[in-house]
């Protein structure tokens, strides 16, 4: 019998990996996951958007509008910086991370600082934003590329039923 021949391929199971993190996180209204890999395709760490370790996500604000400190944005850690503080302290030196939304100007200096060296993502739609570009002249300048990637296909279903196994 010869071998199957519709697999996913690695940039389909790693951003995989990083939309199933995404899922795990509590925003309303923004879920973000990350996956970062090593060059012989091992997983060194994932992240998604959530609050730190000991912040109580009951205890602070999901808003996105009012007076800054009443929102969520001085308190959600980012799925990259997420997954770079997630690692095991295995070196990310010459990784590359999956992340289904381009990265803001705050991960690209961590992606840059812990030696990542490009960066896939699915959505860019905060291109023309003062973060965005700062992220791609920061990433140019240190020398990480940058890949928005196309996906063979529109979804993958997990299926958790006993049955299908």
């Amino acid at each position: 019998m010869p071998k199957r021949r519709d697999y996913i391929s690695w940039d389909e199971y790693f951003m995989g990996i990083a939309i199933l993190s995404a899922n795990r996180s509590k925003d309303p209204n923004t879920q973000v996951g990350a996956c970062i890999v090593n060059n012989r395709n091992k997983i060194m760490s994932v992240g998604y958007n959530g609050f730190p370790t000991g912040c109580d996500d009951d205890d602070f604000p999901w808003d996105r509008a009012g007076d800054t400190y009443d929102t969520k944005y001085p308190y959600v850690c980012h799925a990259e910086l997420n997954a770079i503080l997630n690692n095991n302290g295995g070196s990310l030196s010459g990784c590359r991370i999956y992340v289904d939304l381009f990265p803001c100007n705050e991960c690209a200096k961590a992606i840059i600082q812990s030696g990542i060296k490009e960066v896939l993502y699915l959505s860019d739609k905060y291109c023309d934003t003062v973060s965005t570009r700062a992220s791609k002249r920061m990433f140019d300048a240190a020398g990480v590329k940058y890949t928005k990637i196309k996906m063979a296909h529109d979804e993958l279903v997990l299926d958790f039923r006993e049955s299908n196994i």
